[in-house]
């Protein structure tokens, strides 16, 4: 039997929604309600495109050229984004997960990080999915098993599917009052700035159209961002207290096939280069742990 490329597969299902996990990344491949797909879906047998249902840790989104100092001493990372010379979205994200437990409705799958070079931290990252009438939820859970404080950051990676059509069509409501600034070329972070008068004030729900998209936003007056379409569909992801910041991107791709199919939103315990500015940055010390999680979930309301 040839393995998938994209790892062990795991089907849940519960009710009206369906959801496919594979254990490379211990990835979303898909999630459907009522047949209707929440997420941009990827093949059993593919190299997952774009980190697509991705987990991230220990630290989601960039490192700014993949250095960084931690507790009196310097790190250098690899550049898993050579084209902007940062390092990107952690280590697991291509990591086999081993399968901990499933049920009808549930899987868990667990990986440890072992210290490297860049990051001396020994990390066990424990991710669980379960399916029930509310949607898909998922929890990450890290625990440090190594003798020294880990810096740690996490997060998922959804492109979120709103119905027919694509990112242009749909309507966005994304209630934060703060957009990390970044520069063009790189993404650097820069400061936040007030969303009020920028193209990336969403706290009234109104239509995407072409305003592109791939920026860290906070201070959230509610946890929530919902995505709809024309039709009356649509698809919403809540987290939880550990997660300050969301990041969206309207994956902004050159292939057609692939432009804008999409919309990624991302919870994240941590913003861009948290590594770096300590902001909002975990510190998991030795035998403590830290978990962060979200839920996603269809909508269906009458004809916008």
């Amino acid at each position: 039997m040839t393995f998938p490329l994209s790892g062990a597969r795991y089907d849940l299902v519960s009710g009206d929604y369906a959801a496919s996990i594979a254990s490379v990344g211990a990835s979303l491949r898909v999630l459907t309600h009522k047949g209707r797909d929440l997420v941009v879906p990827f093949d059993e047998n593919e190299v997952r495109p774009a980190f697509r249902g991705a987990t991230l840790a220990p630290w989601p989104n960039r490192i700014i050229d993949g250095t960084y100092s931690f507790g009196g001493v310097d790190n250098v990372l690899a550049l898993t984004e050579p084209a902007r010379g940062n390092a990107l979205h952690g280590f697991v994200g291509f990591t086999n997960f081993a399968l901990v437990n499933q049920s009808e409705s549930s899987v868990t799958l667990a990986t440890t990080i072992e210290a490297q070079d860049g990051y001396p931290h020994r990390l066990d990252i424990a991710v669980e999915y379960s399916l029930d009438g509310d949607g898909l939820h998922e929890t990450i859970t890290a625990t440090n098993t190594g003798p020294t404080a880990a810096p740690y950051g996490t997060g998922p990676h959804p492109y979120l599917v709103a119905g027919e059509g694509r990112v242009d069509d749909w309507t966005l409501s994304l209630p934060a009052d703060r957009v990390l600034a970044v520069t063009e070329d790189r993404l650097i972070p820069i400061s936040t700035v007030d969303v009020a008068d920028t193209s990336f004030d969403f706290r009234e729900p109104r239509t995407i159209g072409d305003t592109f998209i791939d920026h860290a936003f906070t201070q959230l007056t509610t946890a929530r961002v919902e995505v709809t379409s024309p039709a009356g569909t649509g698809v919403a992801i809540q987290w939880d207290s550990a997660c300050p910041w969301v990041q969206v991107h309207t994956a902004d791709r050159p292939l057609p096939a692939e432009h804008r199919i999409g919309l990624a939103v991302e919870p994240m315990t941590c913003p861009p280069d948290a590594f770096n500015s300590g902001t909002d940055l975990i510190v998991i010390e030795p035998g403590a742990s830290s978990s962060a999680g979200w839920t996603i979930s269809a909508l269906t309301f009458s004809a916008l």
